[in-house]
């Protein structure tokens, strides 16, 4: 395997630097990159467009093939397509947002979004940073590197907050503690930190900090192969 052919699983949270964290890691290493969250939002987008009954989960099975959800991997401009249509923005709404939870826990959902990001990581012939909340455990086990992120519920709800410009910060900390309960309750790959994953605490670090904790542990793990 090549030096610079490292797979790297980013697990934890919202609000805890996840995104920006795996972004700024991969491209400074040279590594592909992929948002898996998005993938579920894209999904999530696909049913609210086409009017599927999000309260039932056997109606959500039923149609979760169809959609074809393309990610590309460049991590200084990430892009998802859903049918060929650019979702970038759109899977960022509330609406999406309040509804991915109840998407992503229908068990054939994950298990057509996880074969796809299986796929993604293998064809990474670079190696690849994967972000979500089941990589280390569920999507990619064998991740050369696990890193779990994790911050008190002050500082995510005050970073969201500020990436919603303006957002309520005591009405987005409960959204994330909401998100928080329905994401480690569900059945099917809940969001837990792997076993032998590194758990980050980023609430008193900047950005950079975590950055360059990040950068220093995929050093260390390419030095050791």
């Amino acid at each position: 395997m090549d030096r610079a052919a490292v797979i790297v699983a980013i697990d934890g949270p919202s609000g805890t630097g996840k995104s920006s964290t795996s972004k700024a890691v991969a491209a400074q290493l040279g590594l592909s990159y992929l948002d898996t969250g998005a993938q579920y939002r894209a999904i999530t987008w696909w049913m609210v467009n086409n009017e599927i009954d999000l309260t039932d989960p056997s109606a959500i099975a039923a149609v979760a093939g169809k959609p074809e959800i393309v990610s590309g991997t460049d991590p200084l401009n990430p892009t998802i397509t859903v049918d060929g249509t650019d979702v970038g923005g759109p899977i960022r709404t509330q609406e999406v947002t309040s509804k991915v939870s109840a998407v992503s826990a229908v068990p054939e959902v994950r298990a057509l979004i996880t074969e796809l990001q299986r796929s993604i990581a293998a064809d990474a012939e670079n190696g690849i940073v994967v972000e979500g909340r089941d990589i280390g455990t569920t999507v990619l086990p064998d991740a050369d590197l696990k890193i779990f992120l994790t911050a008190s519920p002050e500082a995510r709800a005050a970073r969201r907050s500020g990436e919603l410009q303006g957002a309520d910060v005591n009405a987005t900390r409960e959204a994330l503690l909401k998100r928080d309960a329905a994401d480690s309750s569900r059945k099917t790959s809940p969001l837990a930190k792997a076993d032998d994953a590194v758990e980050v605490d980023t609430s008193d670090l900047t950005l950079e900090q975590v950055i360059e904790c990040v950068v220093t542990l995929v050093g260390e793990k390419r030095d050791a192969k």
